[in-house]
């Protein structure tokens, strides 16, 4: 089992930046590959960008066109997400989870999930 806590959400202005991080508590973190959803009020929850256990293939949804990057250091059991060029329409609460099925991109793959942090980006 992990436990999964994110920060670093907050304001920001359209056109900003903001890194999310994702820490994670147990000795088995580095096995899981991690994912990040968001969801946004009164709409689904969505995928935002997933990276392997090794860090070696990440995958994107669409709409980050180059925007986000994903990443992580096994030596603090941290996940980041770095997003740049934030738009209203990135206005959500932000998920990582552990993934233990086989789609990266379904949420329903992922058992572990974190509380959510908030981002707000004003237009």
């Amino acid at each position: 089992q992990v436990q999964l806590v994110e920060s670093g959400g907050g304001l920001v202005q359209a056109g900003g930046s903001l890194r999310l991080s994702c820490a994670a508590s147990g000795r088995t973190f580095s096995t899981y590959a991690i994912g990040w959803f968001r969801q946004a009020a009164g709409k689904e929850r969505e995928f935002v960008a997933a990276i392997t256990q090794s860090g070696g293939t990440k995958f994107w949804a669409n709409f980050v066109k180059g925007r986000f990057n994903i990443s992580r250091d096994k030596a603090k059991n941290t996940v980041y997400l770095q997003m740049n060029s934030l738009k209203a329409e990135d206005t959500a609460v932000y998920y990582c989870a552990a993934k233990t099925g086989v789609n990266y991109r379904n949420g329903d793959d992922y058992r572990y999930w974190g509380q959510g942090t908030q981002v707000t980006v004003s237009s």
